[in-house]
């Protein structure tokens, strides 16, 4: 099967996608809402709820905006490298978590990203209200994985 037909038949089959699914693949978030699936030995993430999908396509739109200066970008429109779309989710997740659970220590995997959007909404009323420079300081602040070596 070529690229562009599995991407097709990914998207036709996947209409309700997770849109934080390289943090769920990566194994670096998890989420109550997400299932795996999986097809011509690729992996997918499907979202079971459509409020949650609202809320991650929220939170990451108004991310992509109040990380424009740090991440180094202009063009809002376009689709980030990889390295970029993870600083914002995974990032994006860590600072959520740092904002709502202060004084705790920053987990390995940010668990639950609907349970986390949903504590954010309850505390702020919205997630357009969160006070995003905080937030944009773990963006600022994650390191993806280390590249391996050619040797």
């Amino acid at each position: 099967m070529d690229q562009d037909a599995l991407r097709k038949f990914y998207r036709d089959m996947n209409e309700r996608y997770c849109l934080f699914e390289k943090g769920v693949l990566s194994g670096q978030c998890s989420c109550s809402q997400s299932e795996k699936f999986y097809l011509a030995e690729r992996e997918g993430v499907h979202c079971r709820s459509a409020r949650g999908q609202h809320l991650c396509e929220t939170l990451l739109t108004l991310l992509r905006q109040q990380a424009r200066f740090t991440l180094k970008y202009a063009n809002q429109t376009s689709a980030l490298p990889h390295a970029k779309a993870m600083r914002i989710q995974i990032g994006g997740l860590q600072g959520l978590f740092m904002l709502l659970n202060a004084g705790e220590e920053l987990p390995a995997v940010v668990q639950d990203v609907y349970a986390l959007l949903e504590s954010a909404v309850n505390t702020f009323e919205s997630l357009d209200q969160l006070p995003f420079q905080e937030i944009i300081k773990q963006v600022a602040a994650y390191k993806g994985r280390n590249r391996r070596s050619g040797s």
